[in-house]
């Protein structure tokens, strides 16, 4: 509840000036019945038509005002919904583009979407509705329940008797309603995940002939939101019809007593049409309020949901280290790592890299080759040991000063949908000459330029529009425009044909000579010319030193040479 009163706080002056108005409108409405009484009662009687007139003339002037007022509030407050809404939703993006991985992890992707859609959309309805609803329904109860007692206390007490039970009822019903909304986003989150996992692996569902079992897969899924969704839903629905119960029963009893009191001139009759309008307008006036109990309980789910994101702490902060002495320009020493609530992945890792030189780092899948990855990009700290560039500890780096060192092919990375341009600049400032510099050097040249509008051409999500290859080769030209200090590229190559590969290492080479590259590859051939060689296995170092010296010296680089190459030399 705090939570979401921040965020409209910035608007409470707008809100009070829409307050004010619909406050007007309001008043406008109650006063209607009283008119329509002191006409009945006071008016005819003296059969004077210009009386008649000028107070029919009187509710038309009173009817208008009401009307427009509640227009110009209700779009007033559409505005201030619209805007705290606005606001929540980039609050709650920005969040979720600083949280760590473990965090989006922990979370899950689905449950974010889930966050940044479904539950912002209830926010909009419960401040948009508040506004209209919350400030007009309760004037209209109190203001109904005040007129009437002017005109009649008795029947006022009469109605009055059913009010302690009603409020009871709301009471107990909003109090079971909130958790069951709770419940069902958490349901939500299970079939976004579920249609996302579907959709992702379309081309695998339809490979393997499971169209069947995903459709029984999702149906479970699907059929636990309903659950959930009636849960809450008929917790929450009980309320109207218990509402229109007990008021109605006031009304039966209204009448009852005001028959006995017309009969015994105790009451006149205008008193009792403006009664019975008034409570028309104190049971629409009961409804809303149990409207809003349902929104609210929806909106305050919602917002302790997304308000559970925005409160994740830092996880990944800057703080000054003291490194070890080393002369490298990237050093691993004794780093240990292990995933939240998953064994060992790296264990004792100690390499140096000097400015300029290639690494390169083979093993088997498992080993913990893109854990190094991921932990050279600080997408995760070390459990272990210290990570040291430029003689810096990576977690003393300011995100402004670290990342733009790097150009990355991660293993699993994406294209956007987007201009061929934006993919590769990637919100960054370079020319088209240097974009067109880093896809030759990418020797994606022959097929960009074959491109409809080369540059211009737009890409699909993922890449949908492109092939295997083409596609890498887009991802290298990213990570190689501009000429950054460290490459770091995770198998960027195993859709490359040998030929392609071969003049991509070539450019590696000599038009990278001064950038520090990290390559990650399942081919020795990819690796062969690199400074030094890390091979990998469970996560530990069982070999390091050049392609020559692993070759003679260690036994599983030669088994995996002669897996690869049946023996020969191979040819770059």
């Amino acid at each position: 509840m705090n939570f979401l009163i921040s965020y409209v706080r910035p608007y409470f002056g707008r809100m009070a000036v829409g307050v004010s108005i619909k406050f007007l409108g309001t008043i406008m409405d109650l006063l209607l019945p009283w008119i329509l009484a002191y006409i009945i009662d006071s008016v005819i009687p003296l059969r004077q038509v210009q009386q008649v007139y000028l107070w029919g003339g009187v509710m038309v002037l009173c009817s208008v005002i009401a009307i427009v007022t509640n227009i110009v509030a209700n779009r007033m407050a559409a505005r201030v919904a619209r805007d705290t809404t606005q606001r929540v939703r980039a609050d709650l993006f920005a969040k979720v583009s600083s949280l760590a991985t473990a965090q989006v992890e922990d979370i899950s992707v689905p449950s974010l979407v889930s966050r940044l859609t479904t539950d912002t959309y209830n926010i909009h309805q419960t401040v948009g509705m508040v506004q209209r609803l919350g400030i007009r329904a309760p004037i209209l109860l109190i203001g109904g329940i005040f007129i009437t007692f002017t005109l009649d206390p008795v029947l006022t007490l009469v109605l009055l008797s059913l009010l302690p039970l009603t409020i009871l009822v709301v009471t107990k019903i909003s109090r079971k309603g909130i958790p069951l909304f709770s419940q069902q986003q958490t349901r939500v989150d299970e079939l976004v995940r579920t249609v996302r996992e579907n959709i992702s692996g379309a081309r695998v569902v339809k490979a393997l002939s499971k169209a069947d079992y995903e459709k029984k897969r999702f149906k479970t899924v699907n059929q636990a939101l309903v659950d959930a969704e009636t849960a809450a839903n008929v917790t929450m629905a009980a309320t109207p019809p218990l509402m229109d119960l007990f008021l109605n029963l006031g009304l039966t009893l209204v009448i009852l007593v005001s028959a006995y009191r017309v009969n015994e001139s105790l009451t006149q009759p205008g008193v009792i049409v403006a009664f019975l309008t008034y409570f028309t307008i104190i049971l629409n006036a009961m409804l809303s309020v149990t409207r809003i109990f349902t929104v609210f309980s929806r909106g305050i789910a919602s917002a302790d949901r997304i308000a559970a994101v925005i409160k994740e702490p830092q996880l990944l902060q800057t703080q000054a280290h003291n490194t070890e002495d080393s002369q490298a320009y990237l050093a691993f020493h004794n780093v240990d790592f292990h995933y939240p609530a998953a064994g060992q992945t790296l264990k004792g890792l100690n390499f140096e890299v000097a400015k300029g030189e290639t690494l390169g780092i083979l093993g088997a899948t498992g080993s913990g080759k893109s854990t190094i990855a991921k932990l050279l990009l600080r997408l995760y700290d070390p459990t272990g040991g210290q990570i040291i560039l430029a003689g810096q500890d990576l977690r003393s780096y300011e995100a402004a000063k670290f990342y733009p060192q790097f150009g990355v092919v991660l293993q699993k990375d994406v294209i956007f949908a987007d201009t061929l341009r934006e993919n590769i600049a990637f919100g960054r400032t370079f020319t088209d000459e240097e974009i067109w510099e880093a896809i030759r050097n990418a020797q994606a040249e022959e097929f960009v330029s074959q491109l409809p509008g080369t540059l211009s051409y737009h890409l699909e999500s993922k890449g949908a529009n492109l092939s295997g290859g083409q596609k890498q080769r887009v991802l290298l030209a990213r990570a190689m425009v501009g000429h950054p200090a460290l490459l770091l590229l995770d198998d960027s190559a195993s859709a490359l044909d040998y030929k392609t590969d071969a003049r991509l290492r070539k450019v590696l080479r000599e038009q990278f000579a001064s950038s520090t590259k990290i390559i990650i590859a399942q081919r020795i051939s990819s690796i062969q010319h690199a400074d030094k060689i890390l091979l990998l296995a469970a996560g530990q170092i069982i070999g390091i030193g050049s392609h020559t010296e692993l070759l003679a010296e260690n036994e599983v680089y030669q088994a995996i040479y002669q897996g690869q190459t049946g023996g020969e030399a191979i040819v770059s």
